[in-house]
């Protein structure tokens, strides 16, 4: 009887250990490599298109925040509103 409990043990594992074998070796074939290569690949295109989105996305925030900080984007005077610098000096008296 414990001799039979070991036999069958026995090819238990060995059946076990052929099935991990053949799928590591399926795993291992130049289409299995080069279709994981092909993923990757492609996962690290859309990873970098998805940060060149996020900076460009950011960049815009940070240009209309430095925009309306600094006044750039307001409108010009007409040019009857715009005071003309007065002169001083020498030739102030030409004027």
């Amino acid at each position: 009887m414990r001799r039979l409990f070991w036999l069958a043990m026995g090819i238990t594992i060995g059946v076990l250990v052929v099935r991990k074998l053949s799928a590591a070796a399926d795993r291992l074939t130049p289409q299995s490599l080069a279709g994981s290569l092909a993923e990757g690949l492609r996962d690290l295109a859309e990873a970098i298109g998805d940060f060149g989105a996020d900076v460009r996305a950011a960049a815009a925030t940070r240009e209309q925040e430095l925009r309306a900080g600094t006044g750039l984007d307001a409108p010009l005077p007409d040019r009857d509103e715009t005071p003309l610098p007065q002169r001083r000096g020498a030739h102030a008296a030409d004027n």
